[in-house]
């Protein structure tokens, strides 16, 4: 079985908890100066006993959050700001290297939350444009794009949840197998491509979707994105080079095949 992505497992950790009657915080990073550790969107959820999934800062702000979490000092009946690092006295204090500022957002987990609805919508392997207020704590949720980034105003926030980066497989052997599952916990949204029936019989990735089409035909409709990659994996020139040089037309951040090197001579020399 697949293993999840950091940010599903904040997610479904911040769910199981309210659903076993925790109180329950969860963040996320809004902005950053100088030296920050995580990156915009990076996401935590701490338990009214002090556990904690994901991270923040790699471990420099989590104590003083836990501790705040504990005592119910922040976030306690909605949504709030918090600032780490504004001062080069706070920087040392926590950790953070001097002039690195964090900017998160602290939820209190509810039911209307929504994070059950959230995560049945992922699991679809789609994305989810979340929206919160901050004033009221309400929550919606609508159909994401590619293009969905992160922001925040002061008053909303909305977040793009689900898989940000697609990976398009030609070949459902053995090593498609273990690269599916690899990508798939990186949260990538992954597709495999083969025609070939004897191969498709035996897919089992129950969260990885098969497309029994030509791949040249495949890839060519995915309008791909510099979000996406593309990897042949079947050494067979009918399927993989068809597939490379339509791919190779697009937009795609990254092109491979395996090969011996006399095929990649062959292809380079085509």
């Amino acid at each position: 079985m697949p293993m999840d992505s950091v940010d599903i497992e904040v997610l479904r950790s911040a769910e199981a908890w309210r659903k076993a009657g925790h109180r329950v915080t969860f963040g996320t990073i809004v902005k950053t100066w100088g030296s920050a550790p995580r990156p915009v969107g990076a996401l935590v959820v701490v338990r009214d006993d002090g556990q904690v999934v994901g991270s923040l800062s790699g471990g420099c702000v989590e104590d003083d959050l836990i501790e705040k979490v504990r005592a119910g000092a922040v976030a306690k009946d909605r949504p709030q700001v918090i600032t780490y690092g504004v001062t080069n006295e706070e920087a040392t204090r926590w950790g953070l290297p001097c002039g690195g500022t964090l900017v998160v957002v602290l939820e209190p987990v509810t039911e209307k939350s929504a994070f059950g609805e959230l995560l049945e919508t992922i699991a679809k392997q789609q994305l989810v444009r979340r929206r919160l207020e901050l004033d009221s704590g309400r929550v919606s949720m609508a159909p994401g794009t590619w293009q969905d980034v992160l922001e925040f105003d002061g008053k909303v926030l909305t977040t793009v949840h689900g898989p940000r980066w697609r990976l398009i497989l030609i070949g459902a052997g053995q090593l498609t197998h273990y690269l599916a599952e690899m990508a798939h916990m990186l949260d990538y949204h992954v597709l495999v491509v083969d025609p070939r029936q004897e191969y498709a019989d035996g897919w089992d990735l129950k969260d990885v979707q098969l497309d029994r089409g030509m791949p040249d035909d495949v890839v060519a409709a995915a309008n791909l994105d510099g979000h996406s990659a593309v990897v042949a994996l079947t050494h067979d020139p009918k399927l993989d080079d068809l597939a490379l040089m339509e791919a190779l037309k697009s937009a795609a951040f990254y092109v491979g095949a395996i090969g011996s090197k006399k095929n990649n001579a062959r292809a380079a020399s085509a």
